[in-house]
């Protein structure tokens, strides 16, 4: 009989887990898809170039998850440090799926979280020039 391994499984996975399992099938979708994004870590490069700063031009789709708005405006916004924008991000989300916000909500309020930090990025880069 081999021995027995010490697989101690950190409180925050375990709370995950069932957290998890609690979920509808298609809350548990989403919930995978916003780990994914977040697994892909910080995307944005450090812009020092004035003229590099205008956002892109990605329309709001009529019908859009919470998780692709997020992509969105990631994409929208490529000159923002994703990890000042991860926690408020990541809050948003869990009210979507655990406590059951509209996505429509959620998404109006992530457009502004977003536009907020490019003005805040924006004041910042033309303070340092």
């Amino acid at each position: 009989m081999l021995p027995a391994k010490n697989h101690s499984v950190p409180a925050d996975e375990k709370r995950l887990r069932r957290l998890f399992r609690q979920l509808p099938e298609q809350d548990r979708a989403t919930l995978l898809r916003f780990a994914e994004f977040l697994a892909a870590g910080p995307a944005a490069v450090p812009v020092t170039d004035a003229r590099l700063v205008e956002p892109l031009t990605i329309p709001r789709p009529e019908r859009e998850s919470v998780v692709k708005a997020i992509r969105r405006l990631s994409a929208t916004y490529p000159m923002l440090d994703k990890e000042r924008l991860l926690h408020q991000t990541s809050g948003l989300m869990s009210e979507h799926v655990i406590k059951g916000r509209a996505a429509a909500e959620i998404i109006d309020e992530l457009e502004a979280l977003f536009a907020g930090q490019y003005q805040q990025f924006k004041a910042e880069l033309e303070k340092n020039q």
